[in-house]
């Protein structure tokens, strides 16, 4: 990067946090969970609008694009949400009141991803204003923590095609290069309903014991160098009707997280292969992601003192078809937890450190 970029990026750096705190404490302000973000979707557009850029909405996703769009040129996205969970239990300060103190922001959603959304923000405006070999599209996406049909995948398909995402979610600014993917499955057991006092029956209990100890103990044979193996969980089940009536039904739910070396139907595939319960995938379309190691983003970031990993839980990369990249300020460890909190400082870091990896990046159509 040209020594007058970098000084002029120091000089405008404590502008742009003090902006991204201000927007972050607004953002936190609104009551933002999965669904319900009709609110902070006005608000957000109405901000963006008053910043003097031109604004796209659809449902509560609302995205620009920078001035000078050029066809021949590749298009980079800037993404993060604007979607909250619910407050757990155990909050000790009011979620939808920002609180600074010691120089953290306090506040549902500041660490997942309200961080991220204003810090990409803030290096979209920078951005925008220079000439890239690249175009540039900011979108800030709704339904992201409950991978909503309403979220990023309704979007995309309105949107040029992407070269590169770069995703915002907490990972102290450290690149994910990969991402699990996830797949539910409803397992049910079939059995014979019989007396319990008498050898009647066929109880679907015992069936499905077989086969969760087979979910429990297989493993597939290819393990990611980033992600290790897919790792499968039976996390419910539910049977019977009363003390003495054999079972005929048995059923239960598998946590799935798959890594790259497999597609969600290669293992549902392999799955039913094994089982002797009926299996259902509630969805495929969660897949896991990888970026290559060589791609000029990822190359930036090392040479920028960046650890590349392999990251266990998922977000919006597993609904695109291009190649992306998942990294912004603050901790995953935060993430769902009672007095959320962001450091004013992360936010700082991450503006810059956005700006550092993507001003000049040369990327392929």
């Amino acid at each position: 990067m040209p020594l007058e970029n970098i000084i002029m990026i120091m000089t405008d750096l404590t502008h742009y946090t003090s902006e991204a705190v201000t927007l972050l404490n607004s953002l936190i302000g609104i009551p933002s969970i999965s669904r319900e973000e009709d609110q902070v979707a006005d608000f957000l557009q109405n901000y963006m609008e008053g910043c003097g850029i031109m604004t796209n909405r659809s449902g509560n996703n609302i995205w620009c694009i920078a001035p000078g769009f050029d066809s021949q040129k590749p298009t980079l996205l800037l993404n993060s949400h604007i979607d909250t969970v619910k407050p757990v239990n155990g909050w000790r300060k009011h979620p939808f009141t920002p609180k600074a103190e010691d120089g953290k922001i306090y506040g549902l959603g500041s660490n997942d991803a309200g961080a991220s959304v204003v810090s990409l923000f803030q290096a979209y405006r920078h951005l925008s204003t220079t000439v890239q070999a690249y175009n540039l599209i900011f979108l800030a996406s709704c339904e992201e923590e409950v991978s909503g049909k309403n979220g990023i995948e309704s979007v995309l398909p309105q949107l040029p095609p992407i070269a590169l995402g770069v995703v915002g979610e907490p990972t102290e600014m450290h690149p994910a290069v990969a991402e699990k993917g996830l797949m539910v499955l409803d397992v049910t057991a079939h059995g014979k309903a019989g007396h319990a006092a008498r050898n009647e029956g066929d109880n679907a209990i015992y069936k499905a014991m077989n086969d969760i100890q087979w979910f429990r103990n297989h493993r597939f044979e290819k393990e990611s160098p980033l992600l290790g193996p897919v790792k499968m969980s039976v996390t419910q089940i539910n049977a019977g009707t009363q003390h003495n009536v054999i079972p005929d039904t048995c059923t239960f739910v598998v946590d799935i997280r798959s890594n790259e070396c497999y597609s969600n139907e290669e293992l549902f595939d392999e799955i039913g292969q094994n089982i002797q319960s009926e299996a259902k995938a509630r969805s495929f379309r969660l897949n896991s992601s990888r970026i290559d190691l060589e791609h000029p983003f990822v190359k930036r970031a090392i040479e920028l003192g960046r650890t590349p990993f392999g990251s266990p839980t998922l977000s919006d990369q597993a609904l695109m078809k291009f190649p992306s990249v998942k990294i912004g300020p603050g901790n995953s460890s935060r993430s769902h937890t009672a007095d959320e909190f962001i450091l004013v400082s992360e936010i700082e870091e991450a503006i810059k450190l956005y700006i550092e990896l993507l001003d000049g990046l040369v990327i392929a159509q």
